[in-house]
């Protein structure tokens, strides 16, 4: 709740940037914003790709596909993903798969997600080599802070992992499953194909959403630098445990697009459009269809 109430505080502080950005929405262009709404969709598609190459076992393709969808909406309800994972896990285990090799097939999706996601990111700033800045995104002197923390999290799983011999058994043993599911999926070349295109196809379908919510409501930023602010803004709040990112997102994609050139009041619509038509329109029909799919059996 603390992410949360932080996100309330800066709303109200500046209220006036946001009536304003509410007020822009109403010259974005219809266009545009139906092609975002394309993207969106779409991006259950790779997700569906993407869990799909995650295991061997092959997955009923209709009831995979509502699961990614129910998934979206389950994933607003507990903080930093964690309700998707549980409704693929729960959907895996109905399939037949036991619980480690259905918890590897999540491991493994979460580790070539994140792959994608940064490998995109690298790409984007090999080919726009000055369209991120962190001297604006990042507060002075929060570099070092931050490389401290970043380098402190192996080194204290070590410490606890050595002190708990018993945790560490448990973590082998799921590293040996993680690991030989990891070769069977990429001893067949279907599979690891739709595991890594879906690890890239996601990402960059929300990037292009956003992209052409900036264009449905002229922006002004250049096409590659939105998709890397946006990148940059999702990867940075990883780690902040909101549910669905709601709060940390919208304000960090609002400080990257300012940091590239964007208006305060433009930039703060974008978010807000790109915010409704991928996470708030689509919640109430997931929900549904989460419900429909547990009264079904399906998870």
């Amino acid at each position: 709740m603390l992410p949360l109430l932080l996100v309330a505080v800066v709303a109200v502080r500046h209220r006036s940037v946001l009536a304003e950005g509410f007020g822009h929405l109403a010259t974005a262009r219809w266009p545009w914003l139906l092609a975002a709404a394309c993207a969106t969709c779409l991006t259950w598609v790779a997700a569906a790709c993407t869990r799909q190459g995650a295991v061997v076992q092959r997955l009923p393709l209709r009831r995979l596909l509502a699961t990614q969808f129910a998934a979206g909406a389950a994933n607003h309800l507990l903080p930093t993903g964690l309700g998707a994972s549980a409704v693929n896990l729960r959907f895996m285990a109905v399939c037949g798969l036991p619980l480690a090799r259905s918890s590897a097939a999540l491991a493994l999706y979460l580790l070539a997600e994140s792959v994608g996601r940064v490998a995109l990111l690298g790409a984007l700033l090999l080919a726009f080599p000055g369209a991120l800045r962190l001297g604006t995104l990042l507060p002075e002197g929060a570099v070092g802070p931050l490389l401290i923390a970043v380098g402190a999290v192996p080194v204290v799983t070590a410490g606890v992992l050595a002190l708990v011999p018993r945790l560490r058994g448990a973590v082998e043993s799921f590293l040996r499953t993680a690991l030989g599911e990891a070769r069977s999926v990429h001893a067949r070349p279907a599979r690891a194909l739709a595991l890594w295109s879906g690890a890239l196809a996601f990402p960059a379908l929300q990037a292009a959403a956003l992209v052409l919510v900036g264009k449905s409501l002229a922006l002004g930023v250049p096409v590659g630098h939105m998709a890397v602010a946006y990148l940059a803004a999702t990867i940075a709040v990883a780690l902040v445990p909101t549910p669905g990112g709601i709060g940390s997102v919208e304000a960090a994609l609002v400080v990257a697009l300012v940091a590239a050139g964007g208006p305060a009041a433009v930039a703060t619509a974008v978010v807000l459009a790109f915010r409704l038509l991928t996470v708030w329109l689509p919640l109430l029909p997931g929900t549904l269809t989460l419900v429909a799919l547990v009264r079904m059996r399906v998870i």
